[in-house]
């Protein structure tokens, strides 16, 4: 990704419509970069009556329906970790397109944590979002959290898959079958894996 956007979703819209032109007139069209959009929207009045779509442009749209809060209150939503993970999985799956743009109401709070996650996450300097405005950090805190789980539980499983596809491929040789000769040579590669 080349840049992250944080809009408000009046902003978010005028963005979109600039990639919009007349049917064969597409030299008229004022931007065309591919995007994706994190669509953040409210839970109490069930979103905001308005939702994005894929197009030509458009590559992807995640839409998520939670409050700016930061703990429990009745009758709201609150961020959770599944939609952590799905914000950390859709970054991941779209981080060839040029723009990630992400919007709340104002986009200055929920989604302004999100645009900060999303700029670390892709290894930029994200300290501007945390002097303009104020980001939820609710909503920060709970995406650094995951990723680090995400990414650990990744770091650990990577090693344990290429110990199981090495003891298949050594219980694939001649014989499909464990045998007394290849269980020295699973030893040996339990041996190496914990060393």
């Amino acid at each position: 990704m080349k840049r992250v956007l944080v809009k408000s979703v009046f902003d978010t819209f005028d963005y979109v419509m600039q990639h919009y032109y007349p049917a064969g007139l597409e030299e008229m069209v004022e931007k065309s970069d591919t995007y994706v959009v994190i669509s953040i929207q409210d839970s109490h009045t069930e979103g905001f009556g308005i939702t994005f779509s894929e197009n030509k442009y458009c590559k992807g749209v995640l839409t998520l329906r939670f409050d700016d809060i930061i703990r429990p209150v009745n009758g709201a939503i609150l961020f959770s970790k599944d939609m952590a993970i799905q914000i950390i999985k859709f970054i991941r799956k779209y981080v060839s397109v040029d723009t990630l743009l992400i919007h709340c109401y104002a986009g200055q709070s929920r989604s302004r944590a999100v645009g900060a996650f999303a700029v670390k996450m892709l290894g930029g300097d994200n300290s501007k979002y945390f002097t303009q405005h104020n980001p939820n950090m609710y909503v920060y805190k709970t995406l650094e959290r995951e990723l680090e789980e995400i990414d650990a539980e990744t770091e650990y499983k990577e090693p344990i898959n290429e110990l199981f596809f090495a003891i298949n491929k050594n219980s694939q040789q001649k014989d499909a079958r464990f045998s007394e000769k290849t269980i020295p040579d699973m030893d040996k590669l339990l041996e190496d894996f914990c060393n």
